[in-house]
């Protein structure tokens, strides 16, 4: 069997694992309670390659549990019952560590099996999981284990990998291997913080690579060639969809150009027209609103014109909007009324119209005071006149503040001269 070089080359040691400082540095609660060796049930939550299984590896090292591993994706509630057995034999006395990858994939009833058993300490849980455990795991199953998330690795984490794994090829294979320091930088970066993609990228980019002179020269071109779609890590059902539409959005709110089309650019890149141009359609109409009110049909069209060309012309009307949308003025103000106003209703408040406004020209018996009194407002100066337009009982609710952009407050003055002289 051909082994992965990741799997050849999987850390020992918690000092060998990229990254994770914020769990595995000295003195950290997550490292300290690993080498107190009393194992409590985990859950480990994070993106794929940054270390979850080698951690659970390491940590069944210290155990002298017998370890058991699962995957959430072919699992079976017989293969659950299958490791309960053993509980009662030999390799049971100690209690068992369960790894359980890609929790996510269990459903509620097999989640429910192991509850008795990691109630009573006779399994010891480590999951992982690479989404948000808090929508995918069974409460149950979290109200008895610790939640840590791992985090992408930083780039230059990623170089150490790198690089030891370059060195691990070199004394393997007994070669001689060139690599620029260039070629190892852009296999950190393209990797996208998956530190097994990094290494698999290692091994895949210097077996490709001839011997030429006794040696395997590893070009900076030849490792474009081989991971150029790593870092385009883009799952349309998890958490980095999610992510990546959120920070594209939040950017453009927070009038940064720069990285706002920097996430148009990944989301582009990953073929997610859609979203992209969702998202941006939002945001001109929530964050930019009536601070620019023309941003709305000018931000409409490049998006007819994004999805009428298609990719990769599309790139180009999304970057003007998504650039346009940065530099305006910004103000929820509308967002904020229609947020208030349906609050209301949903709430029972309204209800009901004013007389003036109701669609009929007749009163019932019981009514004293017959007519519909409306009043016309073209009919008066200005085109305003005053006269109730409210529900009886939310009648003086505010839902509209203007904001201060010239805008609203050009709007603001005009109408509050033209109530104050009527």
């Amino acid at each position: 069997m051909n082994i992965p070089l990741a799997d050849r080359l999987r850390p020992q040691s918690l000092d060998d694992i990229a990254g994770q400082h914020h769990l595995l540095d000295k003195n950290k609660p997550l490292r300290n309670i690993i080498e107190s060796g009393q194992i409590p049930n985990m859950v480990f939550y994070g993106p794929s390659g940054v270390g979850k299984t080698t951690l659970a590896s390491i940590i069944a090292k210290k155990t002298n549990r017998t370890l058991r591993k699962l995957n959430g994706t072919t699992a079976t509630t017989a293969d659950i019952r299958n490791i309960v057995s053993e509980l009662s034999g030999f390799t049971g006395v100690n209690g068992i560590l369960l790894y359980l990858d890609e929790i996510q994939y269990f459903n509620k009833k097999q989640q429910q099996t192991l509850l008795e058993f990691i109630e009573n300490g006779s399994i010891t849980l480590i999951a992982s999981t690479t989404e948000n455990p808090y929508f995918y795991v069974y409460s149950a199953i979290l109200s008895r284990s610790t939640v840590f998330e791992f985090k992408s690795v930083e780039k230059d984490d990623v170089v150490v990998a790198v690089n030891r794994a370059f060195d691990f090829m070199r004394n393997e294979l007994n070669e001689e291997i060139e690599v620029s320091e260039k070629a190892v930088e852009y296999i950190a970066y393209a990797c996208g913080g998956d530190v097994r993609k990094a290494i698999n990228a290692v091994e895949l980019s210097t077996i490709s690579t001839p011997i030429v002179e006794n040696k395997r020269t590893i070009t900076l071109e030849t490792v474009k060639s081989l991971t150029q779609k790593s870092a385009m890590k883009y799952d349309r059902e998890g958490d980095e969809h999610y992510d990546l539409l959120s920070a594209f959005q939040k950017s453009m709110r927070g009038s940064d150009p720069d990285a706002a089309i920097h996430y148009l650019a990944r989301i582009l890149l990953a073929g997610d027209l859609p979203s992209a141009c969702r998202r941006l359609m939002v945001c001109a109409c929530e964050d930019v609103g009536l601070a620019n009110p023309n941003i709305i049909p000018i931000v409409k069209s490049a998006v007819d014109a994004a999805m009428m060309v298609g990719m990769p012309e599309a790139r180009i009307p999304l970057a003007d909007a998504v650039i346009l949308v940065c530099l305006s003025p910004k103000s929820n103000s509308a967002y904020n009324a229609i947020n208030q106003a349906m609050a209301d209703v949903q709430a029972g408040k309204g209800g009901g119209f004013p007389r003036c406004l109701q669609n009929k020209h007749y009163d019932g018996d019981d009514v004293k005071n017959k007519g519909q009194f409306y009043k016309y407002p073209h009919d008066f100066p200005n085109h305003w006149t005053e006269q109730q337009y409210m529900p009886d009982n939310l009648k003086g609710t505010v839902y509209y503040e203007p904001d201060l952009n010239k805008t609203e407050q050009a709007y603001k003055n005009y109408w509050n001269n033209i109530k104050k002289n009527n």
